[in-house]
């Protein structure tokens, strides 16, 4: 890369916006019909409904918490990889990308994500999972259908969350694959809250008013800053594309609507040994640290969930 590239790239609006508030936008989003014909395909081999979960005394007789997330050989995407390319060749994604991380950037991660419709859910696994900080679905669900992450809401989070001791040096990138209201489940993402690094599961949130009378939230770091951040939320047609830094605290709500809301989310890293000076950039305005040796206190040693705590479901 020239330094008029990388003068260039420095100065990219993806990277602006990382600075200022930790997320970027794509005003055009990405190609509807091809996300709308990915879309059609999933939903012919895969029907969104209560047959996807465990009975009760199934998932009691043997609990799984872990391994239960798509895997190499076990992620519905890879039947894709063609049908992927108006993502992951888009000018407008492919230029901002490069421009936080680089030249031969590498995906760390990609899969679908599914925001199960609470009509689905079975009453036994509402019971149990009430409150929980993080449900995700994948131990309930039956072991054919773990090729994608089923999610019934998320607090407020981080994507370092996954990464213990690995530097901020990643985004993630989300595709709605068909329009997504304030009934979808859409993600709720708190602007500003990168700037204090990273910082342990669940957080120290405490809903208040922003600027100009809008939803916020103060943000605590426990390291004795704080930061007042806006809550913002991610709603838009089919083709909607946005990323954000490792950092930046996002969740959605258990899904209200009849329908699934289904995703495209992609983890991006800088390649190793190839400079990113825009992400370098972003990382230098903030005041916390870049990776953490524990990222979450919310799981006992068996991954369940040991503490009943939800902030997001209060926004």
């Amino acid at each position: 890369m020239t330094a008029a590239e990388r003068s260039a790239n420095a100065a990219h609006p993806a990277v602006s916006d990382f600075i200022a508030r930790g997320y970027h936008v794509f005003g055009g989003g990405v190609d509807p019909a091809a996300a709308s014909a990915l879309l059609a395909k999933i939903r012919a081999l895969r029907t969104f409904d209560a047959d996807l979960f465990l009975s009760e005394a199934e998932f009691d007789a043997d609990p799984q918490y872990i391994g239960v997330n798509p895997a190499p050989g076990r992620n519905l995407l890879e039947r894709f990889e063609d049908d992927l390319a108006f993502v992951e060749k888009d000018p407008a994604i492919v230029e901002a990308v490069t421009a936080l991380l680089g030249d031969d950037y590498e995906i760390l991660l990609k899969k679908l994500i599914c925001g199960v419709p609470a009509s689905v859910v079975p009453d036994w696994l509402k019971a149990r999972i009430a409150g929980n900080p993080v449900n995700n679905l994948g131990a309930y669900v039956r072991p054919p259908f773990r090729d994608i992450t089923y999610f019934y809401g998320i607090d407020f989070h981080q994507d370092l969350i996954d990464y213990k001791d690995r530097e901020a040096d990643f985004l993630t990138l989300y595709i709605y694959l068909h329009d997504v209201g304030t009934h979808d489940a859409p993600l709720f993402l708190l602007e500003d809250s990168h700037k204090l690094g990273g910082t342990l599961f669940p957080h120290d949130l405490t809903k208040n008013a922003a600027q100009n009378g809008e939803t916020g939230w103060l943000y605590r770091d426990g390291r004795g800053h704080e930061v007042q951040t806006r809550q913002h939320l991610l709603t838009g047609k089919t083709g909607y594309a946005a990323m954000w830094h490792a950092c930046t605290l996002h969740g959605t709500q258990p899904d209200a609507a009849d329908n699934e809301r289904l995703s495209l989310r992609y983890l991006i890293a800088r390649k190793p040994g190839v400079a990113a000076p825009g992400m370098d950039a972003v990382n230098a305005t903030l005041l916390g640290p870049l990776s953490l040796e524990a990222t979450r206190k919310d799981l006992d040693a068996r991954g369940a969930a040991q503490i009943k705590a939800n902030s997001v479901n209060k926004a």
